[in-house]
């Protein structure tokens, strides 16, 4: 691990999921038309990470991962979820399959990063860096929560893109 962002862009991402997940919530309650149904949606997500933390693990070439392909399709998730507005009807039919492919892309991502020789050390700043934007969102005036997904979006696509050009500069050599 001597590249730079082969250390730190996975720790960029579970500390921006962690902080742009209150924003998230905040906008899957705007879609859900009850709380049964948010609960629905939470549960699809879940059951979706473990399948997808279940795909990684039964991997048998774990180097093999296209990780910078899974950041960059949680990049356009997000993405997607910014630029949807919450006028229509049929909005609880489109997040669902979106529920699914976040859960599956994010448990696939963790259990990726678990295996990583410094995720001990990245779980020592995660949670530092975490408080330390958390306070500082505190401070922040109100901001649809939509933007902060885009941002979010846009920040993991381009994560994913560097990666893939830093493996792919990586293979030439």
């Amino acid at each position: 691990m001597n590249n730079k962002s082969e250390r730190y862009i996975p720790l960029v991402i579970t500390v921006g999921q962690v902080a742009i997940f209150p924003y998230y919530i905040i906008w899957l309650k705007e879609v859900s038309l009850t709380f049964t149904l948010f609960a629905w949606f939470f549960a699809i997500f879940s059951f979706a990470a473990a399948w997808g933390y279940r795909i990684f693990q039964s991997k048998k070439n774990k180097h093999n991962s296209y990780i910078s392909f899974i950041y960059a399709g949680m990049g356009c998730v997000y993405i997607l979820i910014g630029w949807i507005k919450n006028s229509f009807e049929s909005l609880p039919y489109v997040v669902l399959p979106l529920q699914v492919i976040l859960g599956l892309l994010q448990g696939y991502f963790r259990a990726w990063h678990i295996e990583q020789k410094n995720y001990r050390l990245h779980t020592v700043h995660h949670y530092l860096i975490v408080g330390f934007m958390m306070i500082g969102f505190s401070f922040v005036k109100i901001i649809s929560p939509v933007v902060f997904i885009t941002i979010f979006g846009l920040l993991l696509c381009m994560c994913g893109f560097w990666d893939f050009i830093r493996k792919k500069k990586a293979e030439l050599i």
